[in-house]
């Protein structure tokens, strides 16, 4: 594990300029009709930006293996639960 700082400002501001693009292509995104696949398209949009978050703001990038189990479990949960949902919505 590394303390200190992470990263350059450099990397930074071109992690938070991705961000904002994956903003706006969400924003984009929510004007076309792409019926059910609206919802997956932000949900996948959703978990790019969250893994940049997780990687470089929460220092995840250069963790060990415990950690990142830690941080993975979770994720298989939310990914079931969300599976779960979409299922439902489909068989309605």
């Amino acid at each position: 594990m590394r303390h200190g700082p992470a990263g350059s400002r450099r990397t930074y501001f071109g992690i938070f300029a991705a961000l904002l693009v994956l903003t706006a292509v969400t924003v984009l995104v929510s004007y076309v009709n792409l019926g059910l696949m609206n919802v997956v398209v932000a949900l996948l949009i959703a978990s790019v930006k969250a893994s940049l978050v997780a990687l470089f703001f929460m220092h995840l990038k250069g963790e060990s293996r415990l950690v990142w189990g830690f941080a993975l479990f979770p994720i298989l949960f939310l990914a079931l639960i969300l599976l779960g949902t979409l299922v439902d919505t489909q068989l309605r």
